[in-house]
């Protein structure tokens, strides 16, 4: 089972023997632990609850939840697994970056950066308007719709919050794993900020 809830440090270079230089995107994936699991018999799927974090206060049914397996976590994550994989794993077992190992293709899941209200040039892309010949479209949306159905579509390219959406990238590669300290090094950019909360597992082909 290759998956682990980890907080994203921020990014670094790792210079390699060969002198080339490699941005890598560190993750913490310290506190890991299975607080659970769901089985085909009782829930009609087979998935592993895995936690991380501390919290300081929990609700009765999360609570409840981790008492079996004595943790406190803040971040709860179900990973399906086949039957196979469930059991290799019991309720209470600690899980660490020795997970993954270099080389590994995996996928990764956050929340990223919220842009607050963005116009259609930054959130889209648009062209800006001209400026000769008396236009003075700059940065206006332009036409948003037609003489029929006298209404603007659901979807339409507009103004409004930009950011802040769950983003997954594929086909990243770990780079570097520190046992010693719980920590992952991923080529390539990870979305969200600092301190954010990134699901890293084994990308599915």
């Amino acid at each position: 089972m290759k998956a682990l809830i980890t907080y994203k440090l921020g990014m670094t270079s790792l210079i390699g023997e060969d002198g080339i230089v490699t941005p890598v995107t560190l993750l913490d994936a310290a506190s890991n632990v299975v607080v659970g699991k769901r089985t085909v018999e009782k829930d009609g799927y087979s998935a592993l609850i895995i936690g991380a974090g501390t919290s300081k206060k929990q609700s009765k049914p999360v609570a409840g939840m981790l008492k079996a397996s004595q943790a406190n976590s803040s971040m709860i994550q179900e990973i399906r697994l086949a039957d196979a994989e469930l059991n290799e794993l019991n309720v209470g077992d600690k899980l660490n970056a020795d997970v993954f190992s270099v080389g590994d293709i995996v996928a990764v899941s956050g929340t990223s950066k919220g842009k607050g209200w963005a116009g259609t040039i930054k959130r889209h892309n648009f062209h800006r308007g001209r400026k000769t010949h008396g236009g003075r479209s700059y940065r206006r949306v332009g036409s948003i719709g037609s003489m029929y159905p006298q209404h603007i579509l659901k979807g339409k390219k507009m103004a409004g919050r930009m950011g802040h959406v769950k983003v997954t990238t594929r086909g990243l590669k770990v780079a570097y794993i520190d046992s010693a300290n719980n920590a992952i090094g991923v080529i390539g950019a990870v979305p969200g900020p600092k301190k954010g909360v990134v699901l890293l597992r084994g990308d599915i082909k």
